[in-house]
């Protein structure tokens, strides 16, 4: 087996190279609706749960599992014991807003805080009993290795588009980190499996942190019904492709039933990779994208994530927030301010929009001594010598920018390297005439949608003039971003362009109140009306619809490792009885044996087609029975086909998918087809030769009955593509032959038309 699988039945055991085994942990007792008996699943057994009993649960429930729980946890003031309280800003407690009012939540993730292992047990049972979330307690060298190590070392960069070029910059990868990363998701996975009731529940997976948890949760249940959302951007499928672990990473993916992403594009990119490394293909069906993987189909579900509006009206109502807002126009009285709120990051562009702010002033002197860019720059999340050098950067810009053209009582950058409440920052939204997002990539970016609702404002809560008066805003944003298809109104710009993105801040604080109303509104109506509980009830709309048929289907889980999938099919499918047909072959009087070639006598990956001696010895004893019967059907001519089983002399053989046949060696060639005009292959096969010339690694194979043109070896999009093509043309120029264009699989084919009499 290759390095790059990580043997699951290793893990699960806990032998992780470079790493002590995990402390047993207590275990939670599970979470029922109703009273009921769930007999303790075996963390260690490898049987899927497939059980057609019906669960003794009346209610659905939905566990949501993230890196992180949505609670906020300090120590007492006595040092005894925790506080816990929900976290308002979580995206994973706002989005229950979405959900059925009657549907339980139960959480699962990881508290940002470390608990020591004898306090362990007793704050499980506190966050179950008082806040339905169950904690995932890593090792700390599994914690460093999993999120600061691979997390952001190898898959963050690599999903924003950063590769590691060389060991001082990203970092070569690191097997230890990629063993920590499926320790910790295999942590996580037994946290799921202490609580779940796997015929009721739904499991509801968010971010890259989590990927190879599907694969985990499908070996233990068979027809579980699981989500995955991932709220980074996916890559394309040059870039994704250069991980080490990419297949093993695409095929746990797959094992949930609905995979979301915020954008198309991501998505198009996932699929890309489906097609590229694992030969699948999509489908689109009355407006759903799905995948078929071994008799499943996953859904794709593309929609962006919405803010919270309740939340946010509420801090647009406070008068802590009128009184910052109050402050903040008194300091930038008769000033234009463009505002930035950008977590310190590599990826968020803030050297670019600094220089952009540069940029303008010199080219727009107008505006020097009015205009100021306020850049909110938020702690980062990320360590490292990439992120010192860009925050080195970025204070050496503003001091550069600010002794350049600044005056007495006026900065053009103001920058605020500090943590700043979404109070204080929607009081900063009030005041700037326009938001200029700069990020180089990033999943989705909420920082405009936050900025159109502050500046709609809350009408009833405001008593100013100015409140009464149109609402208007503006904003330039990086066009790779996840929020920027969704904002038409926006400028989008070319971050690297730092001119274009100047002159795009220029004309957005120049533009009319008209146009600027215009576009506010535009954007207002669909930011409060794509909100976050609007995406969170059409995920699980979409995951109800792709999973309304698994209790129906038979399903088998197959292969080791990261190659586990589940096999589905159908109700009314039997798998064929070995001793059933050995007992209807003793028992019959004539037996008709057919034997395709390639696949079935020959492997079909096999360079090497000819058949071997006890290919040859089984055929041989096969065709010497005179009860039998026995053909090999090929696609193939009949001169290889010929040549190969010349020593089964009682060996029947179809070419050419049946246009040529004999029955024994002894016999001659019979043609089957009543057409042997093929003054068609004059016409068919320049066509095909010009595609061929322009189509890297397609070729023509030539049957004395037709023309087939390969294209397996070729790129796969392309080559698709192409052979779409080669078909059109093939049936325009033929229409009025006696022959049939067919396409299959990688090749594209011309035969005669078989009239049968």
């Amino acid at each position: 087996m290759s390095r790059s699988y990580t043997n699951l039945l290793d893990l699960a055991s806990g032998n992780f190279p470079a790493m002590g085994q995990p402390r047993e942990k207590k275990r939670l007792p599970r979470v029922m609706t109703v009273p009921g008996v769930i007999s303790e699943l075996d963390d260690d057994q490898a049987n899927s749960v497939t059980s057609d009993a019906p669960s003794s649960a009346i209610q659905d429930r939905i566990i949501i599992v993230a890196n992180q729980l949505p609670v906020k946890a300090k120590r007492r003031p006595d040092n005894k014991g925790w506080s816990f309280s929900w976290d308002d800003d979580s995206l994973l407690l706002q989005l229950k807003d979405g959900l059925p009012e009657e549907m339980e939540v139960l959480y699962v993730g990881s508290l940002k805080v470390d608990v020591d292992p004898v306090e362990q047990d007793d704050v499980s049972q506190l966050l179950l009993d008082k806040f339905k979330c169950v904690p995932a307690f890593l090792p700390s060298d599994i914690l460093t290795k999993f999120y600061h190590g691979f997390c952001k070392q190898h898959l963050w960069p690599l999903f924003h588009y950063m590769l590691p070029f060389s060991a001082s910059h990203g970092g070569r990868f690191d097997r230890s980190l990629w063993e920590a990363y499926v320790a910790a998701n295999k942590i996580f996975s037994q946290r799921v499996i202490e609580v779940i009731n796997p015929e009721e529940d739904y499991v509801w997976i968010h971010d890259y942190h989590l990927m190879v948890l599907p694969t985990f949760l499908r070996r233990r249940f068979n027809r579980l019904r699981m989500g995955f959302f991932l709220h980074s951007p996916f890559p394309s499928s040059e870039i994704y492709r250069t991980l080490p672990v990419r297949e093993e990473i695409m095929k746990a993916l797959l094992n949930s039933d609905l995979i979301g992403f915020h954008t198309y594009d991501y998505a198009r990119h996932f699929l890309s990779c489906c097609s590229r490394m694992l030969g699948l293909e999509y489908q689109s069906k009355r407006g759903y994208i799905g995948v078929e993987y071994y008799g499943r189909t996953i859904g794709i579900k593309i929609m962006p994530v919405g803010i919270h509006m309740g939340q946010i009206k509420s801090v647009l109502s406070l008068a802590d927030k009128e009184w910052r807002v109050a402050e903040l126009k008194q300091q930038f009285e008769g000033k234009t301010v463009l505002l930035g709120v950008d977590d310190m990051d590599v990826f968020k562009g803030i050297d670019l929009k600094l220089l952009a702010m540069e940029q303008m002033l010199k080219q727009h002197p107008k505006w020097q001594g009015r205009a100021v860019l306020v850049q909110i720059a938020n702690p980062s999340r990320g360590r490292g010598k990439d992120l010192e050098d860009i925050q080195a950067e970025i204070q050496a810009s503003c001091k550069r920018i600010n002794e350049t053209f600044g005056q007495p009582g006026y900065e053009p950058i103001v920058l605020i390297d500090r943590p700043v409440s979404l109070c204080e920052r929607f009081a900063y939204y009030t005041i700037a005439e326009c938001v200029v997002v700069t990020a180089v990539r990033d999943g989705m970016n909420l920082t405009p949608y936050e900025y159109i609702v502050g500046r709609q404002g809350v009408s009833e809560s405001e008593s100013s003039s100015e409140s009464s008066g149109p609402k208007k805003s503006m904003l330039v944003v990086s066009e790779f971003i996840g929020c920027s298809p969704s904002l038409s109104g926006a400028i989008r710009v070319n971050p690297w362009n730092t001119e274009s993105t100047a002159e795009a801040m220029n004309e957005a604080i120049s533009m009319s109140d008209a146009e600027k109303q215009l576009r506010h509104e535009k954007h207002y109506r669909y930011v409060s009306s794509h909100d976050v509980a609007f995406w969170s009830r059409s995920f699980f709309q979409d995951l109800e619809r792709t999973c309304k048929d698994h209790f129906r289907r038979r399903c088998w889980g197959i292969g080791l490792s990261f190659g586990f999938r589940v096999v589905a099919l159908d109700p009314n499918f039997r798998k064929l009885s070995i001793d059933h047909i050995v007992s209807v072959y003793l028992r019959s009087k004539n037996r008709a044996i057919l034997l395709d070639y390639d696949g079935t006598v020959m492997p079909q990956t096999s360079h090497n087609k000819t058949p071997s001696a006890e290919v040859i010895s089984i055929i041989n004893a096969l065709s010497g029975d005179t009860k039998n019967t026995v053909f090999v059907v090929s696609g193939r001519g009949r001169e290889s086909l010929g040549k190969w089983f010349s020593p089964c002399k009682k060996l029947g053989i179809a070419a050419e998918h049946g246009f040529f046949m004999r029955w024994s060696a002894n016999d001659e060639w019979e043609v089957c087809g009543q057409n042997s005009e093929f003054g068609w292959k004059q016409i068919a096969e320049p066509v095909m030769k010009l595609y061929t010339e322009s189509t890297d690694g397609s070729s023509i194979e030539t049957k004395e009955s037709a023309l087939v043109w390969h294209h397996r070896d070729a790129d796969p999009g392309f080559g698709s593509s192409q052979a779409k093509e080669m078909l059109d043309h093939l049936e325009s120029v033929l229409a009025n032959e006696p022959v049939a264009v067919k396409s299959g699989q990688f090749i594209v084919e011309v035969k005669p038309q078989v009239f049968l009499p």
